[in-house]
């Protein structure tokens, strides 16, 4: 088993390097982009592109509508195939869960539109005129 051997010999990787491996980006620039947009937290904190991950740590992932809450299970540093990159992380349950539920309330279009049983009056109406002639 090859894949064994690789996973292990890995002591250190950088965030963007190991972002970029297990596929959650196309690129390492845009790996870097979004650990610097804030986008990415390591371990519950903001962290440069250069910090060296570990396993075990808690990295929290936004990818547009998306995200994941994922725990380090292995390290590496080069891109491979989807199926060798599930192998580096674990998502938690909870994230699984508010992932799936944000997809249901997507998918019923409850998070665009708020909840409501009447049409809106003639002031309402006036208001929502104005703002959307002001852009």
């Amino acid at each position: 088993m090859t894949q064994g051997k690789e996973l292990t010999k890995n002591t250190s990787t950088r965030l963007d390097k190991w972002l970029w491996a297990a596929r959650f980006y196309k690129t390492r620039a845009i790996a870097k982009q979004m650990i610097d947009g804030g986008k990415v937290f390591y371990n519950g904190q903001r962290s440069k592109s250069g910090k060296s991950v570990a396993i075990g740590d808690v990295i929290k992932v936004r990818q547009g509508f998306e995200e994941k809450e994922v725990t380090i299970i292995a390290l590496a540093d080069k891109r491979k195939d989807a199926t060798f990159a599930q192998t580096l992380y674990l998502e938690t349950p909870r994230s699984k869960e508010t992932r799936e539920k944000n997809a249901l309330a997507r998918k019923q279009g409850i998070l665009l539109s708020p909840a409501s049983d009447t049409k809106p009056d003639k002031k309402q109406r006036r208001k929502i005129r104005q703002f959307k002639e002001r852009i």
